[in-house]
């Protein structure tokens, strides 16, 4: 049985990722290979630039997406430990593995 941390923890993860939005949004800055300010991604995203920002928010504070400030920009990029971490969340859930939480934490790298 999952404590309930970390059953927090990968719920809220699935949530940011609940919105077929902010699965184009995570899937495009991914596959940009560098950060991308809010501006580029509003222009492959048929969203307002509002929208877009929200959903960087969300994303944000579920640690898929990390923000570097660049002047008066903000550059978003894809935190790389969720690469690794969010599919051990996902076999944990479905009973495929016993991973301690500590070994799949996504936090946040600077």
């Amino acid at each position: 049985m999952l404590d309930r941390t970390t059953a927090e923890t990968y719920a809220s993860w699935f949530r940011a990722l609940a919105d077929p939005t902010r699965v184009q949004i995570l899937h495009l800055i991914a596959s940009a290979g560098r950060p991308l300010a809010v501006g580029e991604i509003v222009e492959q995203v048929s969203v307002s630039q509002s929208t877009v920002s929200a959903h960087l928010k969300v994303l944000t504070e579920s640690r898929f997406v990390l923000v570097q400030p660049q002047g008066t920009a903000r550059l978003y990029r894809v935190n790389e430990q969720c690469l690794s971490c969010f599919p051990s969340a996902a076999d944990v859930v479905m009973g495929r593995a016993a991973v301690e939480f500590a070994d799949v934490a996504c936090e946040v790298t600077r």
